[in-house]
């Protein structure tokens, strides 16, 4: 009895202090949890921008984390990605990561547009203490259908339109801009015929109206948004026309026995067929007479030449030029002619010989009035380089070798006669005639003259004699 009153006693003392344990403890952990350090995050989470494709991770350091645990979550989904290393979420791309300490990392590898968003680091206290970083997942600028066409041939008439488009995606959104790949600027034009050149036109959607033949050629589309790397593609312009032959020279001269190049000039598009005629359509054709050649010029132009060897007679003529494509066709017509080559005619020096007392003088014919003397006399008063009277003899020697009656005048009127060059002596010539006399009074003016020189002479002897 006293035995069985002992263990109940002992049963009511082990229950008594399991109760005062339990309830001390309980106020104990509550109280050591209160005087333990609370957790605290030492750096807040990053904010990340990446490219998508590539790798990111965030990184969440919690100091005395004691008991608790670190959650990740993608907080715009609320959904829970892991709990301290332990993934919930079934994404084979996101993994966590513990150094053992107080750091953890979120892993995103191969980072997919569908993985921008906020992502939260979270610890468990009551109240939850949590913080958050962002990922703006960006992708490189695309243009559709790029992969499957690098070049888009457009085709219009000559003064046609042409409409461009390049649809682009990428985040951000790409930006868009049309140039041209040889430089030259962006014809734009508007209503009511205004014109306008660009280097760079921006927008998805290029307009070219009434596109003309230097605005044929390959127009590039660029998008880019910040994001390497840019993509371009190529609009190629086909603008169609009739053909357009202009000749270097409607008239080529040559000389036989050498080689001669005539030139012709074509535009067209798309390319025409070109060919070479002599005179009547005969079809010239490569020989060893005839050679053609074709010397691109620019996308719609070339240079045509046909070199004709070793110039014969049968030769010289009419050569067309004839270029022709689905739109229409045009010639140029070049004529051929023989040049003569001449020899130079050497001029010749005429000589002429005047009496002189020592020497033969041999002038040209340039210089002949120089060396002309007039049969006429000058006794005018005012020659004051004689200054002795002419004798006798010298004044019939004078009087013979002129028909000037005004000596006879000056003779009888007996002034100082100056004497005549000696040099004077020629004969009187048709030149010497006054021409407001005829050929009778002259003759007898001449003859009245020789009777005083006559007279003149037997006065001179007489008077010597005495």
């Amino acid at each position: 009895m006293a035995h069985g009153r002992s263990t109940s006693m002992e049963s009511r003392d082990v229950v008594f202090c399991i109760l005062i344990t339990a309830f001390l403890y309980s106020g104990f952990g509550e109280t050591l949890s209160k005087l333990l350090p609370q957790p605290e995050f030492l750096a807040p989470l990053e904010n990340h921008t990446v490219i998508q494709g590539r790798d990111v991770s965030f990184t969440c350091v919690v100091n005395h984390l004691q008991s608790y645990k670190v959650v990740w979550i993608k907080s715009d989904s609320r959904a829970i990605l892991a709990i301290h290393t332990h993934m919930i979420a079934h994404n084979p791309r996101l993994f966590v990561t513990h150094n053992g300490h107080n750091t953890w990392k979120l892993h995103v590898t191969n980072v997919q547009r569908s993985d921008s968003g906020t992502y939260m680091c979270q610890v468990n206290t009551d109240p939850m203490k949590s913080q958050m970083g962002y990922m703006t997942v960006v992708i490189p600028p695309d243009i559709m259908d790029l992969d499957e066409d690098s070049v888009d041939d457009m085709n219009t008439k000559e003064g046609g339109d042409v409409v461009l488009k390049c649809i682009t995606t990428g985040i951000p959104e790409p930006d868009v801009t049309w140039r041209r790949e040889d430089g030259r600027d962006i014809v734009l034009r508007e209503e009511h015929s205004s014109t306008k050149r660009v280097k760079i036109f921006e927008g998805e959607e290029l307009q070219l109206v009434g596109v003309l033949r230097q605005e044929m050629g390959s127009y590039l589309c660029i998008a880019s948004n910040g994001v390497p790397p840019s993509v371009s593609k190529r609009y190629f312009v086909h603008v169609r026309f009739e053909p357009l032959v202009r000749v270097a020279s409607q008239l080529v001269a040559a000389p036989g026995n050498s080689d001669v190049i005539l030139q012709c000039y074509v535009e067209s598009s798309p390319q025409a067929l070109n060919t070479w005629y002599k005179n009547n359509g005969i079809k010239l054709l490569p020989d060893n007479k005839y050679r053609m050649s074709e010397t691109p010029v620019n996308i719609y132009s070339y240079q045509l030449n046909l070199t004709i060897r070793n110039l014969e007679l049968s030769d010289f003529g009419s050569y067309t030029c004839s270029s022709e494509n689905a739109y229409g066709k045009a010639e140029g017509t070049i004529r051929l002619q023989e040049l003569h080559l001449t020899k130079s005619s050497v001029a010749t020096t005429r000589s002429m010989e005047i009496p002189d007392k020592t020497r033969k003088k041999t002038v040209s014919p340039e210089k002949k009035k120089k060396y002309s003397y007039s049969s006429n006399l000058d006794f005018g008063k005012d020659r004051k380089d004689y200054t002795t009277p002419m004798s006798w003899e010298n004044l019939a020697k004078g009087l013979r070798s002129t028909n000037d009656s005004s000596a006879l005048s000056k003779f009888s009127s007996g002034s100082n006669a100056p004497r005549a060059p000696e040099s004077a002596h020629l004969a009187p010539t048709q030149q010497d005639i006054p021409k407001n006399e005829g050929r009778v009074l002259y003759a007898y003016r001449h003859l009245i003259l020789n009777c005083v020189i006559l007279m003149l002479q037997l006065f001179v002897q007489g008077h010597s004699i005495y």
